[in-house]
C-alpha cells in the first residue's frame, strides 16, 4: 500500500462534560469526505489518544471505518507505549475492517531504536502481514526515535511497514530514509508547515501529509498536495502561502504573566501543543470540537489571540479557504471571527 495525498489526523470532539461528542465526530468526518480528503486518521495523538480510554478508542475507530468505507482512506491510530496494547488495538481495528494502522514511537519509556524495531514494530507487523504499518516518528513528544537504518531493516523484512509519518523536522534524516528505503516507500509529512519542503525536495519526495490543520481546511490542504504531485509548483506555492498563517499555529508559544507568592510579577513562556490550538480554532469558527481532556486545558488570552489573528488573516486575504466551513456547518465565519464570545480563554 502506498500513501499519498492529504490525510487528516482527526480531532476528537468532546461535550462540555468531556464525554465524546458523537454527533460532532460524525459531522466532522462527513465534512472531511465532502471536501475530497484522501484519508483520515482517527485516534492519532491529535485525537487525544493518551487521554481517551480504550473502549472509547476502539469505538471511534469502528465508527470511522463504517463511515469511510469506499469513500476515503482510513488509517487507524493503534500505537501505545506498550507493545501488548498496540497489538490488541491493531487486531481490534483489523477485525473491524481497518487495513492500515499508525503506530507512534513508544513515549516516555523511550526504547532504543533497536528495541523499537524488534520489540514493538516487528511483532505487530508480523501478526498481520496484510495490514499496512506506518511508524510515527516524533521525538519531540516521545523522547525516542526509530532511525532510518532500522526503518529500512523493518521494510526489508516486513513489506507491510510501507510508510512513515515524519515529524522530526530533520530534512537530512528524511533524505536518508528515501535513500535507504527506495522510491516505493511512502514518506508522509507529519508537520503542516514543512509539507511543501518535504514534497518538493527531490532527495525526500514525500508523497503527502498527515495533517492537523486539514481538520479545518481539508479541501485546501488536499489541493496543495495534489498540485505538488502534479508538478504545478507555482499554484502550490501560492496555496501554501495562503495557508501559512494557520500552518504556523499547530503549536502556539507565548509569554504569560505569573504573580509569585512574594508579589513579584514575572513572564513565563507557555507552549500550547497540538491539539489545543486547532480545537481553539475550530470552536471559534463554529465546528464541533469542544474542550480538550485534562491535563490539556485552555489558552490564556495571549495564546487565543495568536490563533484568532491567524484566522483573521485567512479571512481577510483568502476567505475562500474558510467558505466551505460556513456552507457545511451553517455558520457566519466573519461574525464568529469578530465576536469575542466565540474565543474564551483562561484568566
Amino acid at each position: 500500500m502506498q500513501f499519498e495525498g492529504a490525510w487528516t489526523a482527526l480531532i476528537t470532539p468532546f461535550l462540555e462534560d468531556r464525554g465524546i461528542d458523537w454527533a460532532g465526530f460524525k459531522k466532522n468526518l462527513e465534512f472531511q469526505m465532502s471536501q475530497g480528503i484522501s484519508g483520515v486518521l482517527p485516534m492519532g495523538t491529535t485525537g487525544e489518544s493518551p487521554s481517551v480510554n480504550w473502549q472509547e478508542h476502539n469505538d471511534l475507530v469502528v465508527e470511522a471505518v463504517k463511515m469511510t468505507e469506499g469513500k476515503c482512506g482510513l488509517l487507524a491510530g493503534s500505537g501505545s507505549n506498550s507493545t501488548d496494547e498496540a497489538m490488541t488495538s491493531t487486531l481490534h481495528a483489523y477485525d473491524h475492517g481497518a487495513r492500515a494502522v499508525l503506530l507512534v514511537d513508544c513515549y516516555y519509556n523511550g526504547p532504543s531504536s533497536q528495541e523499537l524495531r524488534d520489540e514493538y514494530y516487528a511483532p505487530v507487523a508480523a501478526a498481520k502481514s496484510d495490514v499496512a504499518i506506518v511508524p510515527y516518528i516524533i521525538p519531540g513528544r516521545t523522547g525516542t526515535a526509530l532511525t532510518p537504518e532500522d526503518l529500512a531493516i523493518l521494510y526489508s523484512k516486513y513489506p507491510n511497514v510501507c510508510a512513515v509519518k515524519e515529524a522530526t523536522g530533520d530534512l537530512e534524516r528524511m533524505a536518508k530514509t528515501r535513500e535507504l528505503c527506495g522510491d516505493n516507500f511512502s514518506i508522509m509529512s507529519g508537520d503542516d508547515d514543512i509539507t511543501y519542503s518535504m514534497m518538493t525536495d527531490e532527495r525526500i519526495k514525500a508523497s503527502g501529509v498527515i495533517s492537523v490543520m486539514s481538520n479545518v481546511v481539508p479541501g485546501a490542504v488536499e489541493r496543495m498536495v495534489r498540485l505538488i504531485l502534479a508538478g504545478n509548483i507555482e499554484e502550490a506555492t501560492n496555496l501554501r502561502d495562503a495557508l501559512s498563517p494557520i500552518f504556523a499555529i499547530v503549536t502556539v508559544k507565548v509569554k504569560n504573566e505569573r504573580r509569585l507568592p512574594n508579589g513579584q510579577t514575572v513572564m513565563v513562556e507557555d507552549r500550547y501543543r497540538n491539539p489545543l490550538a486547532v480545537k481553539t480554532l475550530m470552536n471559534g469558527l463554529g465546528m464541533p470540537a469542544g474542550p480538550t481532556r485534562r491535563p490539556l486545558g485552555m489558552m490564556t488570552k495571549t495564546g487565543v489571540d495568536v490563533v484568532r489573528s491567524a484566522a483573521r488573516q485567512i479571512w481577510e486575504n483568502n476567505p475562500e479557504l474558510f467558505e466551505p466551513i460556513g456552507d457545511f456547518y451553517g455558520v457566519d465565519i466573519g461574525e464568529r471571527i469578530t465576536s469575542d464570545a466565540y474565543w474564551p480563554c483562561v484568566s
